[in-house]
């Protein structure tokens, strides 16, 4: 009797193994962490958002199966991200790791992506280096070089000679200053400063009081999503705008979810980037009216999109392998080409980078609220951080 029974248990036991491996093939997982909470909590709420948006309209099953989207707080901190990625590639066994909203969160993660073989879709860190730190890095964000280098070509064919420039200090402002001012000088511009401001907690004030002695033609900006306001805020304050100096930069500075709360010093400013929620195609206005549905009335910014489009390219890889994982998967994302809300766009095969539209927009009031209206396209921008 009591060897049929612990017979019996041990039949269960297997049964229970064999269930639940056969559950985990069922399910294809993808591990989205984001900056939830703290000051960069808006590109976590963005790209959740979006990420959830495309599950709504395109299903929760792919491949044949189950869908599983386990979303996760980073905190912004690098050690925090790397510790999570960890848990999802050995304990929750994810198909997918996506999100990284910062370039330090992304570098952090991309050995682990490496030695695991798990693809790691970055849909906002933008940095030029972070697809060459893992062969498993597939990027649908954007890069600030190609933002960068857009504008520094705009900049001195419309009036602007000289110019001092104001970057957060990290990852991607240094790309951003490096990318500007040699695109710049090639131009026959001048670049009177290079100033760089603390990633957190940043003070402008001393900054722009420095510039405004320079008295530059225009102050070209990178700051992360989010911080363009506080920047705004205090380009007015120090009358800036009154002393005849233009605002240009990437277009993070004008980020479309907060555009409208930043008041008349934003109107006019000129940007460059890959997004507007002002985009002017059926599929954006369809992409931005389902957007603002959801979400209480949120306008999409450029992390949305990157999440959204990281989404689609998951999903058609997915498709492909059958719901597939390590290498297989990673190569059904390369040279995906298709039309994204922000226009068409392609992962590059050999980079595994975004290769897509820039354009040069302008901020401008319609129908009482703020938009970033585009007026010159460039087509097809690669990453110039790769091009030699």
């Amino acid at each position: 009797m009591q060897k049929r029974f612990f017979l019996s248990a041990v039949a269960l036991g297997l049964l229970a193994a064999h269930a639940g491996t056969a559950l985990a093939q069922d399910t294809f997982k993808i591990g989205l962490i984001l900056p939830m909470t703290g000051p960069f909590a808006s590109t976590g709420k963005q790209i959740e958002a979006a990420a959830r948006l495309y599950m709504a309209q395109n299903g929760d099953t792919v491949g044949g199966k189950k869908v599983e989207l386990i979303v996760k707080d980073d905190t912004s901190a690098p050690d925090v991200t790397k510790r999570i990625a960890q848990e999802l590639v050995v304990n929750d066994k994810v198909n997918v790791l996506a999100g990284f909203g910062l370039t330090p969160l992304a570098l952090a993660t991309a050995p682990l992506a490496t030695q695991s073989k798990t693809p790691m879709v970055v849909m906002a860190a933008a940095t030029s280096s972070i697809t060459q730190a893992s062969p498993y890095v597939v990027r649908t964000s954007f890069t600030l070089p190609q933002a960068a280098v857009a504008m520094a070509d705009w900049a001195p064919n419309n009036g602007i000679k000289k110019v001092v420039t104001l970057v957060s200090d990290y990852g991607p402002g240094i790309d951003a200053e490096k990318f500007f001012k040699d695109r710049m000088l090639f131009n026959g511009g001048q670049v009177l400063d290079t100033l760089r401001v603390p990633m957190r907690n940043p003070d402008f004030a001393p900054f722009l009081q420095k510039v405004r002695d320079l008295k530059p033609d225009a102050l070209f900006v990178f700051v992360p999503s989010g911080a363009g306001a506080a920047l705004m805020k205090q380009f007015a304050e120090r009358g800036m705008d009154k002393a005849g100096i233009k605002l240009i930069g990437t277009g993070d500075i004008t980020d479309d979810d907060i555009l409208n709360s930043m008041g008349d010093v934003a109107n006019g400013v000129v940007t460059s980037h890959h997004y507007s929620a002002s985009h002017n195609s059926p599929l954006n206005k369809k992409f931005v009216a389902a957007f603002e549905k959801a979400n209480a009335g949120l306008r999409p910014n450029f992390m949305a999109v990157g999440g959204y489009d990281g989404m689609r390219v998951i999903y058609e890889a997915a498709k492909t392998t059958k719901g597939g994982n390590g290498e297989a998967l990673l190569n059904a994302m390369k040279g995906q080409l298709f039309e994204s809300p922000r226009g068409p766009m392609f992962i590059d095969a050999q980079t595994r980078d975004v290769v897509h539209n820039i354009y040069i927009r302008k901020v401008e009031k319609v129908g009482g609220q703020l938009f970033n209206q585009e007026f010159s396209t460039l087509t097809d921008v690669k990453d110039p951080g790769k091009t030699k």
